[in-house]
């Protein structure tokens, strides 16, 4: 079957209108109309071939919403019409270990959806059915896409870590960064942003952000020490390490979610004495993406949107590496 397609012919290059002809579908696939589909920084690293993993010519786009159009003979629980979502993960093995554990999104043999995969910048798109994942009503439909990664990258590690009661630390008050803070004063965590853009401290407020420190202000961050017990870093630049560590109460964790490409310097004894931690996580499971999708729709947490139609993703790109979003884009399909 031929659908039109936005196709990045090679790295670094503009996208261009194709049909894209997607072949016979899979038993256990279902076929999803795109009605709107994020635009997340993962896209443009993909498209620049920042991770030298990325395969083209290349259909992107992991942030899709909308509507089953067809389904394999084998593909379960999902109907012709309903609306749903797919996010960074196009399929799994769903045997392995991981897989039959429940934590399908750390599969060693994962199918991203926009490398070697066509992904959601399209009329229509495909993945196994599991990774469909209905949308809740309550949820609006337009909006829902900035979830499907972002939202669940930074949900994770506080469904994960944290407690109402916890101190939150949110590093980075962007695509990712903007989602953590309401996520977690749903939550009714005491939530601290940390942004090195003094024109972000009043949205971070109005996002939840109880205190606001500048991430370049070590002067300030070192009046934290001992304070937080979770810190989610979301940027993908290097900080003053020690000064993030030591914000940290006994037993906190820096949890990173932002791909920073430099190794982070770590001191031993910075962990041990006041037994604290540092992780990582990618996305969730489609369960977790369910649960955190049902969360949002009861909270009424949506993430701040741009929206493009869909034949502009070129100047939607552009403005998304020039750094100018607000804070998450969201493509329009007008096909």
């Amino acid at each position: 079957m031929s659908v039109k397609a936005w196709v990045a012919p090679s790295a670094k290059q503009k996208m261009v209108l194709q049909d894209v002809d997607l072949g016979p579908l899979g038993s256990e696939d279902v076929e999803v109309t795109v009605d709107h589909c994020g635009l997340c920084h993962s896209d443009l690293s993909v498209l620049n071939n920042d991770w030298g993993n990325s395969q083209f010519p290349a259909v992107l786009g992991h942030e899709v919403v909308g509507r089953v159009t067809a389904a394999g003979a084998a593909a379960k629980g999902l109907k012709v019409g309903q609306k749903v979502g797919v996010g960074w993960t196009a399929a799994t093995c769903m045997h392995c270990r991981q897989c039959m554990s429940g934590d399908q999104h750390l599969c060693p043999n994962g199918q991203a959806m926009i490398i070697g995969h066509r992904g959601g910048f399209a009329s229509r798109t495909r993945c196994h059915w599991a990774w469909a994942v209905p949308l809740p009503e309550g949820l609006k439909f337009s909006e829902a896409g900035p979830l499907l990664c972002g939202g669940i990258t930074v949900f994770n590690p506080l469904a994960m870590y944290a407690k109402p009661t916890s101190r939150v630390g949110v590093v980075g008050i962007g695509g990712l960064g903007h989602m953590a803070v309401k996520f977690a004063d749903a939550y009714g965590c005491d939530v601290t942003a940390f942004t090195s853009s003094e024109s972000k401290f009043e949205e971070a407020r109005g996002f939840g952000a109880k205190h606001v420190v500048s991430s370049r202000d070590s002067a300030a961050i070192k009046k934290l020490a001992g304070t937080m017990d979770l810190l989610i870093v979301t940027v993908n630049v290097p900080l003053d390490w020690n000064a993030m560590i030591g914000t940290l109460a006994p037993n906190g964790r820096m949890h990173v979610v932002g791909a920073v490409p430099e190794p982070i310097p770590v001191a031993a004894f910075s962990l041990i004495g006041g037994q604290r931690s540092i992780s990582g996580s990618p996305t969730g499971s489609p369960v977790d993406i369910a649960t955190m999708l049902e969360y949002a729709a009861r909270h009424s947490v949506t993430p701040q949107t741009e929206h493009f139609p869909m034949s502009r993703i070129n100047d939607a790109f552009q403005r998304l590496e020039s750094g100018k979003a607000r804070y998450r884009i969201v493509l329009d399909a007008d096909f």
